[in-house]
């Protein structure tokens, strides 16, 4: 069965908006778990714009499922993930301008270099996916970069401003999806997907996780952390039944 993965960064955003204490990521990344999450994921970024350096520490201290830690292919984030050791880095694009991730990390030509960044880490036992978009090039280079996983990016599919646009995306990330299973590489999903639209994926087979963050916590400001993610859970679970 597919497996849900909550995002909490947005949690990190309402606080850093008052630079003050409150919401806790950390709080809400217990309530997900409590509620049925599989994993919780949290993205530093460079700038520190929402998570911050201590609720990499908390949450690598505190959590009870898997710990999934977004990451640019920087020095600096290598060595915090090598200190604390999540159970999976997925390795994102990072532009300071832009307000979130607009696409996948570019793997063609950086095979070399990126099979060298995650050397250390797969040294230590901590898995690694890629963060790309479903296109041919990307997942072959994915693939000989030597990662567990890849994340589609379902962005461009979330944001079609029409259903045609949208059949069109969603068509390109099964042909994705495919193609990378027949490689042997483990597929995760994320990225704008929302209690209707990851209802198209319903009958694709083989996903192994769903990255969802934002839909779910603007949810929860209605019905509370609880709730929206058990309602998440329980439409995933469906899928199979």
């Amino acid at each position: 069965m597919p497996l849900l993965c909550v995002n909490v960064d947005h949690v990190a955003t309402l606080r850093q908006a008052r630079l003050g204490t409150e919401p806790d990521p950390i709080t809400a990344a217990a309530m997900c778990e409590l509620a049925g999450a599989a994993g919780i994921i949290m993205h530093l970024r460079e700038d520190r714009r929402h998570v911050q350096d201590r609720d990499i520490d908390l949450i690598s201290r505190t959590i009870q499922t898997d710990f999934h830690f977004e990451m640019a292919a920087t020095e600096e984030m290598q060595r915090i993930a090598l200190d604390i050791v999540p159970a999976t880095v997925c390795l994102v694009p990072e532009k300071r301008e832009e307000l979130t991730t607009e696409g996948g990390l570019n793997c063609i030509g950086e095979e070399k270099r990126l099979t060298e960044y995650l050397a250390p880490l797969h040294e230590k036992g901590v898995g690694s996916s890629l963060f790309i978009d479903a296109a041919p090039d990307q997942i072959k280079a994915a693939k000989n970069i030597g990662a567990e996983y890849i994340e589609i990016h379902t962005g461009h599919f979330a944001d079609a401003v029409n259903r045609a646009d949208q059949k069109a995306e969603l068509a390109r990330i099964i042909d994705g999806i495919k193609m990378a299973q027949d490689l042997g590489l483990k597929v995760n999903l994320g990225h704008g997907l929302n209690y209707v639209n990851i209802l198209d994926f319903a009958d694709v087979p083989g996903i192994c996780k769903y990255s969802i963050g934002h839909s779910i916590m603007s949810r929860a400001i209605y019905v509370g952390i609880d709730r929206a993610v058990r309602d998440m859970v329980e439409i995933i679970r469906k899928f199979v039944d």
